[in-house]
């Protein structure tokens, strides 16, 4: 994690679908400590860290013990069709190695549109699309629903806002 964090701008992965916190570049705005301390939401009592994300808004988190106890050091993915967090089953290296060779078309198979390849090439490094109806909601396909572009900060608080409410509780438990 070092390696990236401190090494690199960070990692567009997929045509950019995928965005892995590094120090911050033109093109992904965002470093891995700033990200986690000025995303809008207070992250600093969560228990876990966010390494990676998507154009959705779909988040990945390193488990400090938060998301589950027995799975610390794993990473997490907040769906943003499901709005709850899945494990990975996979650490850091494990989870950088997936981006890289796993199939992500099968992982984001129902969250793609045609022509997405396009939409995301002009969408900038700390922004997703905010997807109406929303993606955990019913619905048309994912390709006739609206798209618009917001930050990504947007995104997390919103999604994170909706699952306290729709599981009736706060906090970061899956």
């Amino acid at each position: 994690m070092g390696a990236i964090v401190y090494e690199s701008g960070g990692l567009l992965v997929d045509a950019g679908w995928v965005r892995i916190l590094g120090a911050g570049h033109p093109r992904l705005p965002r470093s891995l400590p700033e990200w986690n301390l000025s995303c809008g939401v207070d992250l600093a009592s969560t228990g876990f860290i966010l390494v990676a994300d998507d154009v959705l808004g779909g988040f990945f988190a390193l488990n400090g013990g938060a998301l589950s106890p027995e799975k610390q050091g794993v990473v997490f993915y907040l769906a943003p069709d499901t709005l709850e967090w899945e494990s990975l089953d996979r650490g850091y290296s494990d989870f950088l190695r997936w981006l890289f060779d796993g199939d992500l078309a099968l992982f984001f198979d129902q969250r793609r549109w045609p022509e997405w390849q396009k939409e995301i090439s002009a969408l900038p490094g700390d922004h997703g699309f905010s997807i109406y109806p929303f993606l955990w909601a019913e619905g048309p396909p994912i390709q006739e629903r609206s798209r618009r572009s917001v930050p990504l900060a947007e995104l997390l608080s919103l999604h994170l806002s909706f699952r306290a409410q729709l599981n009736g509780r706060g906090g970061a438990q899956s």
